[in-house]
């Protein structure tokens, strides 16, 4: 494994569990066959600039502006949802695409497992077709 996919499982783990040590860290890692030895997580929660409380590990506050929420940019750029199986094809105008999709990652919705952007673009990746007929309910409902 790479560093940038242990950095990426690190912040995935802190996003949905309590770490309160570097071990119990090290232990979730190695539940998603992720090996790091303690100078490694040392190094890797200096870098990702984790926090440390009395609760254990947090993620560090974003000093970045938030922009406009999800529903704002839905109802901005999104033009049609299409099913296909697992997966939805989102439509926007020319260029609208990565906005977006960087909207629906950060908003982390359990049912989208990845998104890709084009241009104008995005394809959603859900679980099954249940959960993708789901979600483009809750898109739709978003441009009401």
């Amino acid at each position: 494994m790479n560093k940038s996919y242990r950095l990426g499982q690190i912040l995935k783990i802190l996003r949905t569990q309590r770490v309160r040590t570097q071990a119990d860290l090290a232990e979730a890692l190695r539940k998603l066959d992720v090996e790091a030895t303690q100078v490694t997580l040392s190094r890797d929660i200096r870098e990702l600039g984790l926090v440390k409380t009395p609760q254990g590990y947090v993620l560090p506050v974003s000093v970045s502006p938030p922009g406009p929420d999800l529903e704002t940019v839905v109802q901005e750029f999104l033009q049609d949802v299409r099913a296909a199986q697992h997966t939805l094809i989102l439509k926007t105008s020319a260029g609208s695409a990565g906005p977006l999709a960087e909207a629906l990652d950060k908003a982390d919705w359990p049912e989208i497992i990845g998104t890709i952007a084009g241009d104008n673009t995005i394809l959603v990746i859900t679980r099954d077709t249940k959960t993708s007929a789901a979600l483009r309910k809750k898109l739709l409902d978003l441009l009401q």
